[in-house]
């Protein structure tokens, strides 16, 4: 059918003004052009909606029963119309994140809270995961887009790089490492005891990374303890069961507050925080504002010694 919202809209305003002048002037059209329309509407319901007098113009029965329903269209496609022009302005919308848990707690909350000042129409929802479970999220459309690293490379998915985050051993503040007056090397590792996040984090998939390939020289097959999560691995480094590899940023979190991180050097190895979003698929506009938050928070954020900004 080829009826549209201006048959509509000239039907709804005869009926409330009981008048074809009337009408036209309201809807900033002529007479014949108002008339021709209404014309249109009625061939194509095969019904005669309004009846004409020379003083008046009056609905048919039929057309009483359609009035409600028209008024209704009109009202829905007003509304539709409004929630497209607000979330275009940025006035409402929802937006999802995921992000590691020591982005979620060291850097991210001030960017959020910035930005929910400036767009409190927005709704926001947080995921902290680690970088394989991240990229699945951004894949599965759970969220708009992620904060993380290149964990497994999926061909879907673009990643932006933003930080730059240096490895290091984090040890309990009395232990021998700390008194070292020299840049600390991969191969003095060895010598302690090495507790690793479990494999399916993506810090530890990087370290058997770097270890296939020569890059950092410790044997991670020597270690005798494992851990889900970097809160339990800090509370296995305080109890002195041994030290353990983990980026500058993961270690500048709460659960590290009372051990120490150091630096490793020969090789500087770093591993790169990427913002994460599908390919070929347009963020909407209020996604497209907290990434643009994010990455001059990021840009302007006071950043651990060993993290560096690289947007």
């Amino acid at each position: 059918m080829s009826i549209s919202i201006r048959h509509l809209q000239a039907f709804v305003e005869i009926a409330s003004s009981g008048s074809f002048t009337r009408a036209a002037e309201h809807l900033h059209l002529t007479q014949s052009t108002l008339t021709a329309t209404i014309k249109q509407l009625e061939e194509q319901a095969e019904l005669t909606l309004l009846d004409r007098t020379t003083r008046r113009v009056f609905l048919t029965q039929e057309g009483e029963r359609f009035l409600p329903v028209a008024q209704r269209l009109l009202s829905d496609f007003r509304s539709a119309m409004e929630d497209l022009r607000a979330t275009s302005l940025r006035q409402q919308g929802h937006v999802g994140l995921a992000a590691s848990p020591s982005m979620l707690t060291r850097l991210l909350p001030a960017i959020v809270k910035h930005f929910a000042t400036d767009y409190p129409g927005i709704s926001l929802y947080l995921r902290d995961d680690g970088a394989g479970g991240i990229e699945q999220r951004v894949l599965d459309n759970e969220v708009d887009f992620g904060l993380a690293s290149n964990h497994s490379r999926q061909p879907e998915l673009n990643y932006e790089p933003v930080l730059r985050d240096r490895y290091g051993v984090v040890v309990p503040q009395e232990h021998p490492l700390v008194t070292l007056k020299q840049p600390l090397q991969w191969s003095q590792v060895r010598a302690y005891p090495l507790i690793l996040l479990s494999s399916d984090t993506g810090i530890r998939a990087q370290l058997e990374g770097f270890s296939a390939q020569g890059v950092a020289p410790v044997t991670l097959e020597t270690s005798l303890l494992e851990v889900s999560n970097p809160a339990g691995l800090a509370a296995l480094i305080s109890e002195g069961l041994g030290i353990s590899i983990i980026p500058a940023l993961a270690a500048d979190t709460s659960s590290f507050e009372r051990l120490r991180f150091i630096p490793l050097n020969t090789p500087l190895i770093e591993r790169e925080i990427c913002i994460i979003t599908r390919r070929k698929r347009s963020l909407t506009p209020a996604a497209e504002s907290l990434l643009k938050y994010v990455r001059d928070g990021l840009a302007k954020a006071q950043l651990p010694a060993s993290v560096r900004f690289i947007g």
